[in-house]
């Protein structure tokens, strides 16, 4: 298992994973963590780096590293269904909850999006209420917004997508 850190506009980007894909990325206000050296990190956290540092520069509007987050079949299934909510729009957390296909699943789907272990890259940043508002973000709402900002998801329009 490797881990670096990186800084980006958010804070600094913690990155975990092996040969088999990356397992976690979080984002804290400090390093906390130190770089495994870069001859022995696992290629997917190498091009994990390359990919994100890409997107925050803008240059990139998706991923495609291997992928390797431990959860529950459930979470698995939820986490899944956030990568198909495409770059620049939102969805609110009883649309995603029908997406799954158990709309009364909305609070184990909320608890399933705050368990990503794949910030950005798994975007549950995208998932909002229903009413538009933004709630919930274990990285904080201040770094929800300027996600959904970067992304263009308030851009297109003065209210976010809801469907």
């Amino acid at each position: 298992m490797t881990t670096t850190v990186f800084e980006s506009p958010l804070g600094f980007v913690r990155i975990t994973g092996d040969e088999n894909g990356v397992s976690a990325i979080s984002c804290k206000d400090v390093s906390g963590a130190e770089n495994s050296p870069e001859n022995t990190m696992a290629a997917p956290v190498r091009i994990a780096v390359e990919q994100l540092q890409d997107y925050f520069s803008g240059g990139r509007k998706s991923f495609d590293f291997p992928l390797n987050p431990a959860g529950t079949a459930f979470q698995q299934t939820v986490w899944r269904a956030l990568l198909d909510v495409p770059f620049g729009t939102t969805l609110s957390y009883l649309t995603l909850s029908r997406r799954i296909g158990d709309e009364k699943a909305i609070r184990a789907v909320a608890a399933a999006n705050g368990r990503n272990p794949l910030w950005i890259v798994v975007p549950c940043h995208r998932i909002i209420g229903s009413d538009g508002s933004l709630t919930g973000y274990a990285g904080g709402l201040w770094r929800k917004q300027w996600l959904l900002e970067h992304e263009g998801a308030f851009a297109r329009s003065n209210q976010l997508s809801l469907f």
